[in-house]
């Protein structure tokens, strides 16, 4: 399997997080998009993650964020939710998509590169 190209500071992340519940992915949301930090943020309710911790294996109704931002952003915006979150390890994933409309990858780039 090929080995993909490094990430360069202006490919678009979608940054992954769960929450324990609405009121705290509402607040994260709100504080992302406040902070230039990310461009959107979609939250889903009603995520079942199943994990083991601590030798247990855990079942807890979550909810997902799904945050949009640059890769310039990536340590700002981990570093923002590990900063804020209410999990002891919080998932803090990021994806490069292969492809997107080039408008919103546009549009992404100025909100989170805008000062207003």
């Amino acid at each position: 399997m090929p080995l993909k190209s490094p990430v360069k500071a202006d490919d678009l992340l979608v940054v992954l997080t769960t929450l324990p519940n609405m009121e705290a992915a509402t607040s994260l949301a709100k504080a992302l998009v406040e902070m230039h930090l990310a461009a959107c943020v979609q939250i889903t309710e009603g995520v079942l993650s199943v994990y083991r911790w601590e030798g247990s294996i855990c079942e807890e109704k979550e909810v997902l964020l799904s945050a949009k931002t640059m890769a310039s952003k990536w340590e700002a915006i981990s570093s923002f939710i590990k900063d804020k979150h209410p999990y002891d390890l919080p998932e803090i994933l990021a994806l490069t998509p292969e492809q997107y409309e080039p408008l919103y990858g546009q549009w992404v780039q100025a909100e989170v590169n805008s000062k207003t």
